[in-house]
């Protein structure tokens, strides 16, 4: 369109301009479509210089693509202009529908700010309609609008900004128009580029990930497969929660099941049953336990459990991945290390730490509580209520069972059962409690100084092993230190106490094989009872003490039987 007199226009012009427009809607790529709209206003529209300024996510503008000027195309192109500079420059100046056109007179006051320009030299205007060298034209370009959208542009992506038209003046209407229809139908050309470049990154970038997908999941699966330890795959959610799925060859190796067998399993139903609670408790997600599995021989194995969470996408969690690892080793010696702790090494009885451990369990710190016939008061609402010497309470207490039998307990929060002491005096009321026996052996420091240490050791042993053997499946037997022992015996009444201390006593006197001779030793026992309220020191000074009332009582020669 070089200088046809409007309204009339060539039709070899509206020809370019149709192809130049095809061209742009056919641009192989984003950059080509840019390049494609800065030449056609230079081929097409009849201006030496145009840029295109496309909007960055961040909202400035940045040079993208000039045409009709290499130095200029060098010197700009990929500069940014802030959001702010532009959007001064397009409210001022006048507006030519959606053109907008800031003359030299105004323009100078553009020169200093952050957008790229290329300054072009020339004389000053003649005319009125002449263009000057500082004149700019800027065409905005919008998104289509939405439909319904009342002809409301939709979100500026670019400005087209245009330079020198060839006939040295400045564009008529029908110039106008066809810039304003060209800025138009760029935008839809650059939005489809876009959506075209947005949708070749999306399947290059999803082929990608499926690529990665294919690739995981392999990889998953040979570390599954071919694991060292053992690792299954359960249902979680619905009906079939814990269900196993899928197992790998170590853990059906270590339960010795194969795995067609596995999966008529869940976890819950090979745990050992004083280990149903401790996986019951262990979290789906990061959950870890250490339990006993039960194999096919029907014996269990420790192992240590790690949950984790396979998760879907699009439902949440579905999957429960657990990694089984054989620790019965470990185990083992654990159970040796703290069984060595916690007993003597030459009798294998618990030791004085273990027997006040057992004992302390029995006991709370609670005061022992009152006879039902010590009640102090009756409460506002007529209910007895007790002085224990540390807080009253009353037969509404939580946990609070009244028995007429003469004893009490508190069934609290951890159902703790009180420990009770039969009451003093001649007649056995049947009460039953924890008796506490303390032992100790009458004649063994002769042993020891006349037949060595090592007869000490095996009457010791022998000893150890009667009084185990004496004892009910339940009570404690435990070494205190050097010829002191200990019986815990839960649920006996006075009667039954004396009646295990004299059996004890007939089963030690008997004469021991040590060091190929045999010898025997005596035995005094002492009675006491345990009771919440006591600890475990106290308990055993008590019994000690009611030893040695023993011991004294007895004369010297019938301590031992020889």
């Amino acid at each position: 369109m070089e200088a046809e007199s409007e309204p009339y226009v060539r039709l070899a012009s509206l020809r370019q301009l149709h192809q130049v427009m095809a061209d742009m809607n056919t641009a192989r790529s984003l950059a080509d479509t840019l390049q494609t709209v800065a030449n056609g206003v230079v081929t097409a529209l009849g201006y030496e210089l145009a840029c295109v300024n496309l909007v960055r996510p961040d909202g400035d503008l940045v040079v993208a693509a000039l045409s009709g000027d290499p130095a200029a195309e060098a010197l700009i192109t990929g500069r940014v202009g802030s959001r702010d500079s532009w959007e001064r420059r397009l409210s001022m100046g006048e507006t030519w529908g959606d053109l907008i056109f800031i003359p030299h007179t105004e323009g100078w006051v553009l020169d200093d700010d952050d957008v790229p320009q290329w300054y072009t030299d020339g004389p000053a205007p003649r005319f009125e309609d002449e263009w000057h060298p500082s004149d700019r034209l800027f065409a905005p370009m919008y998104t289509p609008a939405a439909p319904g959208g009342n002809g409301v542009c939709g979100e500026l992506i670019g400005v087209l900004s245009v330079d020198r038209p060839r006939n040295g003046r400045r564009p008529g209407a029908w110039g106008r128009e066809a810039l304003q229809m060209y800025a138009f139908q760029a935008a839809i050309a650059i939005s489809n580029a876009r959506l075209r470049s947005n949708m070749q990154r999306a399947l290059v970038r999803l082929e990608r990930e499926q690529q990665a997908l294919r690739a995981s999941e392999e990889s998953f699966r040979q570390a599954f497969e071919y694991a060292p330890s053992g690792m299954a795959i359960a249902e979680m959610g619905g009906d079939q929660h814990g269900r196993i799925l899928r197992t790998n060859d170590a853990l059906c190796r270590l339960l010795g099941r194969p795995a067609s067998a596995m999966r008529r399993y869940s976890f819950s139903d090979l745990v050992h049953p004083e280990d149903i609670g401790t996986l019951l408790r262990t979290s789906a997600e990061g959950g870890r336990a250490e339990l006993r599995l039960g194999r096919r021989d029907g014996t269990y194995v420790w192992v240590s459990l790690r949950n984790s969470v396979v998760a879907d996408a699009a439902d949440g969690p579905r999957f429960l991945l657990t990694h089984v690892e054989d620790i019965e080793d470990r185990k083992r010696r654990e159970l040796q290390l703290a069984h060595r702790a916690s007993h003597d090494s030459l009798t294998g009885l618990p030791n004085s730490a273990e027997l006040r451990s057992r004992l302390s369990s029995r006991l709370c710190a609670r005061p022992r509580s009152a006879h039902p016939a010590a009640v102090d008061a009756m409460d506002a609402q007529g209910h007895p209520a007790f002085d224990t010497g540390d807080r009253a309470f009353d037969t509404r207490d939580r946990g609070f069972d009244f028995r007429t039998d003469g004893a009490e307990r508190f069934d609290a929060y951890d159902h703790h059962v009180h420990t009770v002491a039969p009451e003093d005096g001649v007649r056995d009321d049947g009460t039953k409690g924890l008796a506490v026996l303390f032992c100790d052996l009458d004649g063994f420091k002769s042993i020891n100084d006349r037949f060595g240490h090592n007869a000490g050791d095996a009457v010791l042993i022998e000893v150890a092993r009667r009084l185990s053997r004496g004892v009910r499946d339940g009570d404690t037997v435990a070494r205190l230190g050097g010829d002191e022992f200990v019986i815990l015996a839960d649920g006996l009444g006075r009667a039954d106490a004396q009646d295990l201390a004299v059996r004890l006593r007939n089963e030690i006197i008997q004469p021991i094989r040590a060091e190929g001779r045999a010898v025997r030793v005596g035995a005094s026992f002492g009675i006491g009872w345990a009771h919440c309220g006591m600890t475990a020191d106290e308990v055993l000074k008590s019994a000690d003490e009611r030893m040695y009332v023993e011991k004294r009582s007895r004369p010297k020669q019938h301590r031992r039987a020889g």
